[in-house]
C-alpha cells in the first residue's frame, strides 16, 4: 500500500497528463490544418477567377470549409477572423459565420498577389488546471486557455 501511494498515484497523474497534453496537441494541429485549408480555398477564388466566371466565395463558404476541415472542433468555441489586404477584419465564431453571405475577400483586396489572412482562436479547456494552483496567465480559474492559429497567403487568381 505504501509503494502504491509513493509510485502509483504519481504515475496515474503522469499518465493523465500525457493524454491531456496529447489532446491539446491534436486540437492545435487540427486548428492549424483547418485554417490552412480555409486560406487555400479563399486564395483560389480571387478576382481573376471571378472575371469570366462567377466563382467568388462568401465568408459562409470559407467558414464551412474551415468547419469541415476542423474535425472534432466545436464551431461555437472557435473564433475566426478574416483579414484582407485592406486590413478591415471580420470576426465571429465559426457557427455564426456559416450563414454569412458577404463576399470575401472584398473587391478592393481581391487582386492576385494581395495577401489574405485568416486567424482562428480556440477555447481549450483542461482538467489539469486544478493541479496548477496559482498558475495565473494564460490560465484562469476554469482551466481554459486559448490556442491560436493563423495562415496568410497571396491570392493566386
Amino acid at each position: 500500500m505504501l509503494e502504491f501511494v509513493l509510485v502509483g498515484i504519481p504515475m496515474i497523474f503522469i499518465l493523465l497528463s500525457i493524454f491531456e497534453i496529447a489532446r491539446g496537441m491534436w486540437t492545435y494541429e487540427t486548428l492549424a490544418y483547418a485554417v490552412r485549408e480555409g486560406v487555400r480555398y479563399s486564395i483560389m477564388h480571387g478576382k481573376g477567377c471571378a472575371s469570366p466566371h462567377t466563382c467568388q466565395v462568401t465568408i459562409g463558404a470559407i467558414a464551412t470549409v474551415i468547419k469541415n476541415a476542423g474535425v472534432g472542433l466545436d464551431a461555437n468555441s472557435v473564433t475566426v477572423t478574416f483579414t484582407p489586404a485592406s486590413g478591415s477584419a471580420t470576426t465571429g465564431t465559426i457557427a455564426s459565420q456559416l450563414t454569412s453571405s458577404t463576399i470575401w475577400p472584398p473587391s478592393s483586396s481581391n487582386s492576385p498577389g494581395q495577401l489574405v489572412k485568416i486567424s482562428l482562436k480556440y477555447r481549450f479547456q483542461t482538467f489539469l488546471a486544478v493541479f496548477w494552483v496559482g498558475a495565473g496567465a494564460p490560465l484562469n480559474d476554469s482551466g481554459t486557455f486559448y490556442l491560436p492559429a493563423s495562415s496568410t497567403e497571396p491570392i493566386q487568381f
